[in-house]
């Protein structure tokens, strides 16, 4: 099923979550949504909008309010709670599970999951792992590195040179994230996640050589298994009619999903070092991140300087 993930995945993904019962339902069971779902108005005995389809999220207030209740109507608002699409149960604080909630998710065969952590931290690390996961994804051509610290996808036509200059950067300390494929989801409103496809992980294509295994070549070091994307360098063969930004005035973007992206467009030509060139605009961006502006600081020693001359004229 696309855009959902199994409770088995869940519960192998996230290291906070352990089976209390129901392991063989843990496949047959499916995530579809990232929201949660901490059922305390149902347990007044609401239903008139229960979203079924949500993790069942029982913290300390649930489960007290929950054991005020008696026997009977504890069973029968337990077994209302067991929806056909509802994916697991999940009680916080290794907090006793009662039986009739055991009972109604054996019956129905849903799985009850337990952590140690409080409500509100689980409920945060569940909604962040489901939003990676249950985001749509897009596949782009291109090479993504962690460039002191900053995500830059490096992309450009076939050929220009990507990977070779990927592997120029990793030897220069810079990490590898994906070669070739970068499969992206969006965040949030204002952040894109780039990785790489599973079979392509830690590996880099390098024409005449083939491809090398940069974890196993430079060491655990030199890798990285996902990153943000916060710049866009697009490599371009040199053409000798084509106008370049020469200034860096000339702000450029991208829109991928609904998030706008920096983009700078640096032509490629025999005896650039693209490596240094690349690294030098990942520094120059993140200056302009922190408030200093290259281009800026020149256009006003230049309307200095066309002053001071005006005032020698006089």
């Amino acid at each position: 099923m696309e855009n959902a993930v199994s409770v088995r995945e869940l519960v192998l993904e996230t290291s906070n979550l352990e089976v209390y019962s129901g392991m063989q339902y843990l496949d047959e069971r499916m995530v579809t949504t990232e929201d949660i779902s901490r059922p305390g108005l149902e347990l007044t005995g609401y239903f008139d909008y229960y979203p079924e389809e949500r993790i069942q999220l029982f913290g300390m207030t649930e489960i007290s309010y929950g054991n005020k209740m008696s026997k009977e109507d504890r069973k029968k608002i337990m077994e209302r709670l067991c929806g056909k699409d509802t994916p697991c149960f999940v009680v916080s604080r290794y907090l006793v599970v009662p039986a009739e909630m055991k009972e109604a998710a054996d019956e129905h065969h849903i799985p009850i999951l337990r952590s140690k952590l409080p409500t509100t931290r689980v409920s945060a690390k569940l909604t962040d792992y489901l939003s990676g996961r249950l985001a749509p994804k897009k596949s782009l051509h291109g090479v993504l590195m962690d460039i002191y610290g900053l995500g830059v996808l490096i992309t450009g036509d076939s050929g220009v040179g990507k990977s070779e200059t990927a592997l120029d950067l990793i030897k220069r300390g810079h990490r590898l994230i994906a070669d070739d494929r970068v499969e992206v989801h969006q965040q949030d409103e204002q952040t894109l996640v780039g990785e790489a496809p599973k079979i392509l992980r830690h590996l880099l294509e390098i024409r005449g050589v083939g491809i090398i295994d940069v974890m196993n070549l430079f060491g655990a070091g030199a890798v990285r298994a996902k990153t943000d994307i916060s710049l866009i360098i697009h490599l371009e063969n040199w053409e000798k009619d084509k106008q370049f930004d020469r200034l860096g005035n000339g702000e450029q973007k991208e829109l991928i999903f609904d998030v706008e992206i920096p983009k700078i467009s640096i032509p490629v030509k025999v005896g650039r070092n693209m490596a240094i060139i690349i690294e030098a605009a990942a520094m120059n961006y993140r200056a302009k991140t922190m408030g200093y502006d290259a281009t800026k600081a020149f256009e006003r020693n230049l309307n200095a300087l066309i002053d001071e001359n005006s005032k020698q004229k006089k």
